[in-house]
């Protein structure tokens, strides 16, 4: 796997206001192992990396999507919190110290809406066979360089549709959220486009400040409630054990061919696009991503976890509340597995800390950040066209979208199709 960016290039580019460079990585020869081992530990957490407020401000630029699929998850499905949260802890920390960029860690949405939907009849093991499936396939994708050819066909105003479609579904499901606690939102996004480009004092914070504080205020047992919080160790079980042939063709064929297109779409075109857009300094390649989903399905779905996968808006997120580097995932996933260690017995409640509302707002403006990266497709009247059929089509189904908008593409280019 490619490095993310090379040394040099990180070194030259301009820090953000209130970042600060990271110290001289360089051992002395004489170094002991430990001392080694040491060194390379913070070359890989810290170099290229920062740690400041904007990085823990977007570290939560995720939560509008995390947040309720993890809460359906665990009170609908009734699977265990600890695997779950400790896959999505120990890759959000993988990805930030090697990519060096907000690269996001999601729920795969297609398998989760199906599973969260029909939990009479999706069990666990067809949850971790769905993970397996998509383990074995994006890893073959990436090893045989299929993805490679997939992502050489896939033109900029087809990407740039997707984009655009994803930036408006996630903008119109934060106002399905908000429109539950209408007036908390209201004051979300007022206090968001107030401080949304402040350095000084992040929007995010604040948000998460007025959200925390208006959950005591509608609930004042809340207080008590966490008072009672139980703090214990746990690892997750070994859950392939528990699954049966049955779990993994029925999960293959009922929950992972039907994400396989919008994965393809989102979480490993989208992402490496929009990655090399905003960080051209720390490219990344979508066979990388793809060995990526292959690494993390995996373990994720051996200690009990759910499907995982990155995602162009997730990342549009992050970066929209403050973050620039892979600092942000690094102190989500130390935050996650915390959780998940000592206190997975009570992070439902944890997580009523946070009204609907806010995360609601924060989805819109992940929304709005995705949406507004589609402004440097041009004025060429076909690509425009192509971008917004496939972001009209996108809004219903990510897979469809993709290859119509290929087709599209490409019979416009032979003049099959003239607009």
């Amino acid at each position: 796997m490619e490095t993310a960016g090379s040394p040099s290039a990180r070194g030259s580019a301009s820090l953000e206001p209130g970042e600060t460079r990271s110290p001289s990585l360089a051992a002395p020869a004489s170094a002991s192992s430990l001392g080694r081992m040491r060194h390379l530990i913070w070359r890989v957490i810290f170099g290229g990396n920062v740690y400041n407020r904007s990085e823990f401000a977007g570290a939560f630029g995720d939560l509008g999507t995390f947040i309720p699929f993890v809460v359906a998850y665990i009170t609908i499905n009734k699977m265990d919190p600890v695997g779950i949260l400790l896959a999505f802890g120990i890759f959000k920390i993988f990805v930030g110290a090697y990519f060096k960029t907000p690269v996001p860690i999601q729920p795969m949405k297609a398998i989760g809406g199906a599973a969260i939907a029909n939990p009479a009849t999706i069990s666990h093991g067809m949850v971790w066979g769905s993970g397996l499936f998509t383990a074995v396939f994006w890893t073959l994708m990436a090893l045989t360089g299929a993805i490679d050819w997939l992502a050489k066909v896939t033109s900029r105003p087809v990407m740039r549709g997707i984009m655009l479609g994803l930036g408006v579904s996630f903008m119109l499901d934060g106002l399905g959220f908000m429109t539950e606690q209408p007036l908390i939102a209201l004051a979300g996004v007022v206090l968001t486009f107030l401080f949304l480009s402040s350095q000084r004092i992040p929007a995010m914070l604040l948000l998460l400040a007025l959200g925390i504080g208006i959950s005591f205020v509608l609930n004042p047992a809340l207080a008590a409630e966490l008072g009672q919080i139980s703090v214990r160790f746990r690892l997750p079980e070994f859950a392939l054990g528990q699954m049966s042939w049955n779990d993994l063709l029925m999960g293959s064929l009922l929950l992972g061919v039907p994400q396989a297109p919008l994965t393809l779409a989102n979480a490993i075109l989208g992402t490496a696009e929009e990655n090399n857009a905003l960080f051209p300094d720390r490219p990344v390649k979508a066979r990388t991503i793809a060995l990526d989903h292959g690494v993390m399905n995996f373990i994720s779905a051996a200690i009990g976890g759910v499907p995982l996968c990155h995602g162009a808006g997730g990342m549009a997120g992050h970066v929209r509340f403050g973050a620039r580097t892979g600092g942000a995932l690094v102190i989500l996933g130390l935050i996650i597995t915390a959780l998940a260690l000592f206190f997975s017995d009570s992070v439902g409640l944890l997580f009523q800390m946070i009204p609907v509302a806010i995360l609601g707002v924060i989805l819109f403006f992940a929304g709005l950040e995705l949406a507004s990266t589609v402004r440097d497709i041009g004025d060429k009247k076909e690509d425009i066209y192509v971008m917004l059929a496939t972001a009209g089509i996108a809004t219903f189904n990510m897979g469809i979208a993709f290859v119509a908008g290929i087709a599209l593409y490409h019979a416009i280019n032979k003049e099959i199709v003239k607009v």
